[in-house]
C-alpha cells in the first residue's frame, strides 16, 4: 500500500456479551467476571446492549473473550462465575451475540505501519519525530521514502494537534551557518510559522528560517536553573531565546546575540510578547566579536530597572490601603560583569574559547579577592563520539579546552569543571555541555600575551 486506504483497517469480530439485568449491578458483575471479560487497549468492555434486543434498550453489557461461545441458550465452555450469574433462579446477566467493529480510528500508528510496511522493513518502523508547534519533523531513512506520504498521513491522523508534516532532506547546518535545513512537505500546508511553549514562555518563529530543537527543553531548564536573579549572562548564540527569555523571567539581565537576522527578529518579538524586554539586550552580530563587545559595554553600563509592585484589583478599587501597607518598588542595577557565558553551537562553539583570553585584562579589581564577585562560568556545548571510558573523555575535553585557552588545566576541581551528557544525536555521537570557571591566568592575560597565544 502506497496510498492510505482507511477502509482496509476495518475488522469485524463476533463475540459474546453478558447483558446485566440490573444496571446498578454493573460493577459487581464486572468484578465477578474479571477473568472472562475482553481486555483490549483503548477498548472499553462496557457497551450498550445490541439494538436488536428491543426489550432491553437501556441495559449495558460486558464484552467477553472470543472463546466464550453460545450454543442455543447454554454456555458452551466451563465458566463457573458466568454460569452462576446466568442461573435462572437468580439471574443477574444473560448472554447475547455481539458484533464488534474495529475501524481505522481504533488502531495505533504502530499497528497501521506494521500492517502496511513489508516484513523486511519492519525492524525499525519510523516512530521518532520532533514536534515543533503544529509541525511534525521527520528524518526518514532512504528505505522508507517510498512510503513517506502514507507515513505522514497516518501520523497526522493519529496526532490531532499536528497540521503539517515535513521531512528533512539534508543535515542541519550542512549548507547553512544558521543551522536551518532543507525540507519537503509530506502532508498539510507549507506553513512553518509555529508557536511553542517552554518554561512558561511563548515562542513564535518561522521554523524554516531559524534553529529550534524541542528535544533540548530539559537542557534549557537545567542551565537556566543555575542563573540567579540580578546576575548578568551573555548568550552568544541565543537563537530565538530558549535560554534568554526564561532567564529574563527570573529577573536575570540577559545580553542575547545571534548571527541569523531571522533569529534576532524573533528573539526581539518574543521578548516583547513575554514582557521581558527590560531585561533583554538583543544583538545580531558575529559571536566572536560579541563576546568582547558585550563584556566591554557591560563594564560601562549604568542601567537600572524600577519594578513596581503589583496591586490587586480590589486594592486599586478601594484605594484605602494604609501607607504602611503599600508595597515598595524594587530597584535593580545591572552588574558590571557577566556571571555566565553560554556557547550553544555544538559543532563549533569550542573555537570561540580563544576570545576569552584577556577578556578582563586590567579589571582585576572587579573580582575576588578585591570583591566578592567570582570570574564567570563558561558553558560550552560540543559533540563527541560515544565512549565507555568517561574519565578518558573528561581528560580529552579538559585538554582541548586548555589548549584553546592557552592554559593547562591540571584538574577539573581547579576550574570547577562539570561535563554534562546532554543527549544522543546519532548512534555514535553525543552532545555534551562543559561548564567551567574562567581561569585567572586566562581572564587577566595581557594584550601582548593574547596576540602571541593566537
Amino acid at each position: 500500500m502506497r496510498v492510505l486506504d482507511r477502509a482496509f483497517f476495518q475488522k469485524d469480530v463476533n463475540l459474546t456479551a453478558a447483558c446485566v439485568v440490573n444496571s446498578k449491578n454493573i460493577a459487581i458483575c464486572r468484578n465477578e467476571l474479571h477473568n472472562d471479560i475482553l481486555k483490549l487497549e483503548r477498548l472499553p468492555p462496557i457497551r450498550p446492549v445490541p439494538s436488536n434486543i428491543s426489550a432491553h434498550k437501556n441495559l449495558k453489557c460486558l464484552l467477553l473473550k472470543p472463546d466464550t461461545l453460545l450454543e442455543g441458550s447454554n454456555i458452551d465452555i466451563d465458566l463457573k462465575d458466568l454460569k452462576r450469574l446466568t442461573a435462572s433462579e437468580a439471574q443477574q446477566v444473560f448472554l447475547t451475540p455481539f458484533h464488534l467493529q474495529l475501524n481505522y480510528d481504533y488502531w495505533t500508528y504502530h499497528d497501521i505501519m506494521s500492517a502496511i510496511l513489508p516484513e523486511n522493513e519492519q525492524d525499525e518502523i519510523p516512530v521518532g519525530f520532533s514536534v515543533v508547534g503544529h509541525v511534525a519533523h521527520l528524518n526518514l531513512r532512504d528505505q522508507y521514502h517510498p512510503y513517506k506520504t502514507l507515513i505522514a498521513s497516518v501520523l497526522m491522523d493519529k496526532n490531532p494537534s499536528i497540521r503539517t508534516v515535513i521531512n528533512k532532506i539534508d543535515n542541519v547546518g550542512e549548507e547553512n551557518e544558521f543551522r536551518t535545513f532543507k525540507y519537503e512537505v509530506l502532508a498539510g500546508p507549507d506553513n512553518l510559522n509555529v508557536e511553542v511553549k517552554e518554561q512558561e514562555c511563548i515562542f513564535n518563529f518561522d521554523y524554516s528560517k531559524v534553529y529550534w530543537n524541542s528535544r533540548l527543553g530539559t537542557e534549557h531548564q537545567r542551565l537556566v536553573s543555575k542563573f540567579k536573579p540580578g546576575e548578568a549572562i551573555c548568550d552568544v548564540m541565543a537563537g530565538v531565546g530558549p535560554f534568554a527569555l526564561p532567564a529574563a523571567k527570573k529577573k536575570v539581565w540577559v545580553w542575547a546575540n545571534d548571527l541569523n537576522p531571522e533569529s534576532h527578529k524573533s528573539l526581539v518579538a518574543n521578548a516583547n510578547r513575554n514582557k521581558v524586554t527590560q531585561f533583554v539586550h538583543a544583538s545580531c552580530e558575529d559571536g566572536h566579536s560579541f563576546i568582547r563587545t558585550s563584556s566591554s559595554q557591560l563594564l560601562n553600563s549604568n542601567r537600572q530597572i524600577t519594578l513596581h509592585p503589583k496591586i490587586s484589583r480590589t486594592a486599586r478599587t478601594k484605594g484605602n490601603q494604609h501607607p504602611s501597607q503599600n508595597p515598595t518598588s524594587e530597584i535593580l542595577t545591572e552588574p558590571k560583569v557577566f556571571a555566565h557565558y553560554i556557547l550553544n553551537l555544538p559543532a563549533s562553539a569550542l573555537t570561540f574559547l580563544p576570545d576569552f583570553i584577556g577578556l578582563y585584562m586590567d579589571h582585576e579589581h572587579l573580582f575576588y579577592p578585591h570583591t566578592d564577585v567570582k570570574l564567570p562560568k563558561v558553558h560550552v556545548y560540543y559533540f563527541s563520539a560515544k565512549s565507555d571510558d568517561d574519565k578518558a573523555e573528561e581528560a580529552k575535553i579538559c585538554g582541548e579546552i586548555g589548549r584553546l585557552l592557552g592554559y593547562e588545566i591540571k584538574g577539573r576541581e581547579e576550574v570547577e569543571m562539570e561535563i554534562w551528557d546532554v543527549r544522543d544525536v546519532a548512534p555514535q555521537k553525543r552532545m555534551f555541555c562543559a561548564s567551567f570557571r574562567l581561569p585567572v591566568e586566562v581572564a587577566f592575560r595581557k594584550v601582548n600575551d593574547v596576540a602571541e597565544s593566537r
